[in-house]
């Protein structure tokens, strides 16, 4: 669920049946054993396919050799290749731009991290509220369409999984989300995913930092990020 949108964008666009999971492998390994998922993928960049239930860097690198063929397989004997950038930017200007991020904030206070949850889980009874919240700091943010924790129904063996992380989905595709672990004793990990979708062809290729700067705003201060956990800055960006 974490992972960037632009494979539901895809998916729909072709008319492909895709199914967005819970973090864990097993969750994938459930479908792959009823054929229902033959090709996964999450957002730290693991991918795998229904040969083993794990994710596999070589079969990555074999997946991404095989489009190379595939988009050069006219031109080889061309002066220039098709690169990965080419065909990055060709998919940006077909389905548009994700633009992606991830916060952690490692080691925090347990307590100030479950308030921060409970938090962001109450806002969203008004809609309404929440909107005004963003637009005082950030006027030209999309407006949030939908909020939620995220609940799966596994379709194999209909077991559900609830507080998969907590979803504020805006109306012009981009999506912040909020996932809590390891509540115990040593501190929790407050792991934040902050996606900007753009279509706009001419700002497809404007640095991420920089396109992602007023929703990273948005996701710090409407989460009150500071205030619960003491931290004016994640642990780790990527």
């Amino acid at each position: 669920m974490p992972t960037s949108a632009a494979l539901d964008v895809v998916a729909k666009s072709l008319n492909l049946k895709f199914y967005e999971v819970p973090t864990g492998w097993k969750f994938f390994g459930n479908l792959m054993d009823a054929g229902m998922c033959s090709i996964c993928g999450e957002e730290s960049f693991g991918t795998g396919s229904d040969h083993i239930r794990e994710k596999d860097g070589i079969w990555a690198v074999l997946a991404w050799l095989s489009i190379l063929a595939n988009k050069n397989k006219d031109n080889l004997g061309g002066e220039k290749l098709v690169s990965v950038e080419d065909i990055v930017r060709l998919h940006w200007a077909t389905y548009g731009r994700h633009y992606y991020t991830r916060y952690d904030y490692e080691n925090v206070d347990a307590a100030g991290a479950k308030e921060l949850m409970a938090h962001l889980v109450k806002l969203q009874s008004s809609l309404d509220e929440v909107n005004k919240i963003i637009k005082g700091i950030h006027s030209d943010v999309s407006n949030v369409v939908h909020g939620d924790e995220f609940e799966y129904k596994d379709p194999v063996d209909s077991s559900i999984s609830k507080h998969q992380g907590i979803r504020y989905l805006f109306e012009d595709g981009s999506r912040l989300v909020f996932r809590l672990s390891g509540t115990g004793s040593e501190g929790a990990t407050i792991r934040v995913y902050i996606e900007q979708y753009e279509k706009d062809p001419s700002k497809i290729g404007r640095d991420s930092q920089e396109a992602l700067a007023p929703l990273v705003e948005v996701a710090i201060k409407l989460s009150k990020m500071q205030e619960f956990t003491g931290r004016s800055a994640p642990t780790v960006i990527t």
